[in-house]
């Protein structure tokens, strides 16, 4: 347990420290397997995370190629199961799409807080890419019904 003096208090009362960035950091790294292999990551993800032998900067350019690829995957599914729905339905999945596009982009951006150093940028970063491989999954879903 981190003792509360050694926190430095910041706005409405939170706390911050180094360490609460430390453990995020390892909860971060440690969940990674788990979360790779529900999302259907590529194998170039997961090779890339494993060479960036835990640099920043490194893992966060592998986030980005990764949600590049995810976003490629969810067009397609978009594409194919638009063209399988009637116009009622296809306007429906079009506003549906733009209402989640704008969630995932305001909750993910939340996390980019800029008092929060390189451990926030790979939280908004997972975030994108784990919510743009969710979506390509469901959507890949919605298709084989």
């Amino acid at each position: 347990m981190i003792p509360v003096s050694s926190c430095k208090r910041v706005g409405n009362g939170r706390l911050r420290t180094r360490a609460v960035v430390v453990i995020g950091l390892a909860i971060f790294l440690s969940s990674r397997p788990v979360a790779a292999a529900d999302r259907e990551v590529t194998q170039a993800y997961s090779t890339c995370i494993a060479q960036s032998n835990g640099v920043t900067a490194q893992m966060i350019n592998c986030m980005l190629a990764e949600t590049g690829r995810q976003d490629a995957r969810l067009n397609e599914n978009y594409k194919r199961l638009l063209s399988k729905l009637g116009t009622e339905r296809k306007n429906a999945l079009i506003e549906a799409q733009r209402a989640w596009i704008r969630f995932r982009d305001a909750n993910c951006g939340f996390y980019a807080d800029p008092e929060g150093g390189s451990a926030a940028a790979m939280a908004a970063n997972e975030c994108f890419l784990n919510a743009t491989a969710d979506r390509a999954k469901e959507l890949q879903l919605l298709t084989s019904d």
